[in-house]
């Protein structure tokens, strides 16, 4: 049960970071992304390949997954920045799979590299220095878990302190609409490349962090469900509110995980039991929607002095 709670900790870790970057350009600034988990892709395989084929040590291969879904998330607003919510939407998403094609018919290095094979053997950070003192697996999870939490409190922290600056007021203008932005004088095109830079950024140290720890990677692990999974971790927790997001992270990745244990107690078959977890995210997320629209955290709305 320890080792489970570790992983647990740790897995919604991750994705609380991935949560905090939707949360920052669909609660802050009010874009449909629905292609979200192509950063978290570009992150994990940008430093996989630097690590893995070209030698580079991990913290520089995180920071260019980092930099690298930032571009991404650049060059995917240029031509998109001025397009209203429902085609922005269905650019994001094509964005995606064509992020995530090119990695499944791109073979990486020798044969069954790359691919469908997807990558094996990533190296995790510090690892041979725990085996070369004696210690356990066990202690290593439980250090990549205390990683994973400090890196989480500063992307909280940074994405906090965005919302709170100039450009955070003005991204929360452009959710109310462009013509409030417009007519401040705010390039409201700028404002959506800047932000979908940042949370592109913080999903590709997202999926760097994925990959060091899960030490292998497929294109299979980048399906657009995720993308809807951190909608739904997202609208769970309450769109704007950054807490929110991380709480409603812990929720799903909880109800996600937590089928190895009612398996046993039920008689129903492993094909359907996967299945059946998605459906009762679903009904959740809708009486959500219909009860409590604001999420279980709402955005605290900021109350100025006469």
């Amino acid at each position: 049960m320890i080792e489970f709670l570790v992983y647990l900790v740790t897995i919604a870790g991750i994705w609380s970071i991935l949560s905090l970057s939707l949360n920052l350009q669909y609660g802050v600034a009010g874009l449909v992304n629905l292609g979200h988990v192509a950063f978290f892709m570009l992150g994990a395989y940008t430093s996989t390949i630097l690590v893995v084929l070209f030698g580079a040590p991990i913290f520089i291969g995180m920071i260019a997954g980092a930099v690298a879904a930032a571009l991404f998330g650049m060059i995917l607003a240029l031509p998109a920045a001025n397009l209203k919510e429902d085609y922005w939407a269905i650019t994001t998403l094509a964005a995606a799979e064509i992020v995530r094609i090119i990695f499944l018919n791109t073979r990486l290095g020798s044969d069954y590299v790359g691919e469908a094979f997807g990558v094996s053997g990533i190296p995790r950070p510090l690892r041979e220095w725990f085996d070369a003192n004696g210690l356990t697996s066990a202690d290593y999870n439980i250090f990549y878990m205390v990683l994973v939490l400090v890196v989480l409190l500063g992307c909280l922290l940074f994405v906090r302190y965005i919302a709170a600056s100039p450009i955070g007021r003005s991204l929360k203008a452009i959710r109310e609409g462009d013509e409030v932005a417009l007519a401040l004088g705010k390039s409201v095109g700028l404002l959506r490349i800047k932000v979908m830079a940042l949370g592109g950024a913080l999903g590709g140290l997202a999926g760097a962090l994925f990959a060091h720890y899960n030490a292998y990677i497929a294109p299979e692990y980048f399906l657009p469900l995720e993308t809807f999974i951190v909608w739904a971790m997202v609208i769970l927790g309450g769109p704007g509110n950054f807490v929110g997001a991380i709480v409603g992270t812990i929720i799903i990745q909880a109800l996600y995980n937590s089928t190895r244990f009612i398996a046993p107690l039920i008689d129903i078959e492993p094909g359907v039991l996967g299945p059946l977890r998605m459906i009762v995210i679903a009904v959740i997320i809708i009486l959500v929607i219909m009860f409590m629209p604001n999420g279980i955290v709402p955005e605290r709305k900021r109350r100025y002095g006469r």
